[in-house]
């Protein structure tokens, strides 16, 4: 009987090398992070669709909740801050004044606490077929975006009625906060989401930050009080904070066109900008690298 017949190796790689064409193929599992929001753009309208259909489901007031919560809020914040410490009085048409830097509080705790559970709270998906990771956060980002539309609305209806008039200025702020507290929000979300699936603790630090966040920019007080009380130096780093710095722009998008001769922004405001700015990307920046790192993991740690 003939015993087995030895191939040499390069033959048995040669006779199963294929000739089809694969370069429109690529690793399974790795994609090009949040560049494939464009690839997978019908997905992400997916998910951004079934967040804010099952938001308020089972819920009898619906979308009214958006109205109510930042409604209460307000009139706590005011009644506390203008009311009885007499903030108003320092700063003219402060209910204007306060809910405009509410708005923004508003959404980037909600941005920023929807994308850090993101990724655990869409574990059936995750642990059953690939598709980008980045996709949940960011579709929980922009799903957040939706809700705060209902705050901006009464924002702007309630500016109409005191002589507000939209100008190219107000506009332009008004996106480039946005831009700036959104940015924020994404690398901050992806860092925290990523860390949360595997260290449930990430979520003791984003309710820490959250709460910080509207104690650490000009929402409740004016910049002015910050800087009558800190160094310059102390005052500088306190303002490049990208939210304050989106604070600030939406202060002057709605409240500094209902005040007398305008209030203006604080000074070095285009340094703050851009510091908020390069912040932003770097946090982003971070965020992927981190998020990248641990999404091979995100299957068996859920």
């Amino acid at each position: 009987m003939n015993g087995p017949v030895d191939v040499p190796a390069r033959e048995v790689r040669e006779h199963y090398v294929t000739t089809e064409d694969l370069t429109g193929f690529q690793t399974p599992g790795r994609g090009r992070g949040i560049l494939d929001i464009f690839r997978w753009h019908y997905l992400l309208r997916l998910l951004i669709r079934k967040g804010t259909s099952t938001r308020y489901r089972n819920s009898v007031l619906g979308w009214t909740w958006s109205y109510v919560k930042p409604a209460a809020q307000f009139l706590v914040y005011y009644f506390v801050m203008g009311v009885i410490l007499q903030f108003h009085k320092d700063i003219p048409n402060f209910a204007i004044y306060l809910f405009s830097g509410i708005v923004v509080i508003n959404l980037f705790n909600e941005a920023f606490g929807n994308a850090t559970n993101s990724i655990v709270d869409n574990r059936a998906l995750v642990k059953k077929i690939y598709l980008p990771r980045e996709l949940f956060p960011i579709a929980a980002i922009i799903g957040a975006l939706v809700h705060f539309l209902p705050q901006i609305a009464i924002l702007l209806f309630v500016c109409l009625l005191v002589g507000w008039v939209p100008s190219f200025a107000a506009i332009g702020a008004f996106l480039l906060g946005m831009i700036i507290i959104l940015a924020f929000s994404l690398g901050l979300g992806l860092f925290f989401g990523a860390f949360n699936v595997r260290y449930r603790d990430a979520q003791n630090f984003v309710e820490i930050i959250k709460m910080l966040s509207t104690w650490t920019a000009p929402v409740l007080y004016g910049w002015a009080m910050v800087q009558a009380t800190l160094p310059a130096w102390a005052f500088h780093i306190y303002m490049v904070n990208p939210i304050a710095v989106a604070v600030e722009y939406l202060h002057y998008a709605f409240w500094d066109p209902t005040v007398e001769n305008g209030a203006g922004f604080p000074p070095h405001m285009m340094w703050y900008t851009v510091g908020a700015l390069v912040f932003s990307a770097v946090m982003i920046a971070i965020g992927q690298l981190t998020f990248r790192r641990l999404e091979r993991g995100f299957a068996q740690d859920l």
